[in-house]
């Protein structure tokens, strides 16, 4: 899979980094903020070295004379969101102090790399090389903050404010929205997947929820007012984007609700959406099982913390059973 990255201007010093193609694993948005003069920031990494690398190209003539990236603001801790950022060795990652504890329990690169290039023939592990193979993690290193807070943050960017705001649990444990109110820009993170008429995107994988944790997170990027949104994947959002993202997510947390009652695992009720097809447009409906199951854990009342790995095998093995039933 050829994957490309756009570094498109959407305010006065402010640029997205829009992956193409949108949809898919790993294929995540990210950002550059870079007044005329002084330091830069980045909002989120790409995924391995090799787009970290292309995107420190593409920001260089972006930056003032001399400027260099001080600093990435890192939205939650999926390495698809960070990994990247070890081409910035002297830039300070700033992050959530939860997500320190979310990368704990996600897998490191040396980590992801065997199990996608293990050479087994299972569901799992093709269903890992066939979303993962296109990434490289040969020379990626474990990525940590070096500077965590809680609850906001307000900083400078050269002389554009930024503001961090915790609104997790969501996506993960420990997300934080970048809030940049004289752009009326928000960067989203993973809180938003985004998808539009034009330019479909895939159901969502949240690892932690609960669902109205997330749609509470939605609102919030609304009540900044921002007019642009630059979801963690997907296309560029307007407001009305967003309000449909909440629908979605509304849709879901009703669905998720009733199948719990009625006695469905988590495993049965992805299987039973699958089926349903509400949302024919959006690909990786397998992705479906990650988010019931944190729903699930949510109305259980559970305060259990997931095996990210085994809710994998078990998405894994959704996909290969609804392929064979197709």
């Amino acid at each position: 899979m050829m994957i490309n990255q756009d570094v498109l201007p959407i305010a006065d010093g402010v640029y997205a980094r829009l992956t193409t193609p949108s949809a898919g694993w790993g294929l995540s948005n990210g950002g550059l903020i870079a007044c005329p003069s002084g330091p830069a920031a980045w909002v989120d990494a790409p995924y391995d070295r090799r787009l970290a690398e292309e995107f420190r190209v593409a920001s260089a003539p972006l930056l003032a004379p001399g400027g260099t990236v001080e600093s990435v603001f890192v939205t939650h801790g999926n390495g698809d969101h960070l990994w990247g950022a070890s081409v910035l060795p002297e830039a300070e990652i700033i992050a959530t102090e939860e997500t320190v504890h979310h990368i704990e329990f996600d897998p490191d690169p040396a980590t992801m790399r065997a199990l996608v290039h293990s050479g087994a023939t299972d569901p799992v592990t093709r269903y890992l090389l066939r979303h993962f193979g296109g990434f490289d993690w040969s020379d990626c290193v474990p990525v940590l903050p070096t500077r965590t807070f809680t609850g906001e943050l307000d900083l400078q960017v050269g002389r554009i404010p930024v503001r961090l705001r915790t609104v997790g649990p969501a996506h993960t444990s420990g997300d934080l929205i970048v809030h940049l109110p004289e752009q009326q820009v928000v960067f989203a993170g993973d809180v938003i997947f985004a998808s539009t008429d034009e330019q479909p995107g895939d159901h969502v994988v949240h690892w932690a929820g609960p669902l109205s944790g997330i749609i509470r997170a939605c609102q919030d990027i609304l009540d900044t007012g921002a007019q642009t949104i630059v979801p963690g994947h997907g296309p560029l959002l307007d407001r009305a984007g967003v309000r449909s993202h909440i629908s979605y997510l509304e849709y879901l947390a009703e669905r998720a609700g009733a199948l719990h009652s009625a006695g469905f695992t988590p495993y049965e009720a992805a299987r039973q959406l699958a089926t349903e097809r509400r949302y024919p447009e959006l690909g990786l409906v397998e992705r479906l099982l990650v988010t019931l199951s944190s729903e699930y854990r949510y109305l259980d009342g559970s305060t259990e913390t997931p095996n990210p790995l085994a809710v994998a095998g078990q998405m894994a093995q959704l996909a290969w059973e609804l392929e064979e039933s197709a």
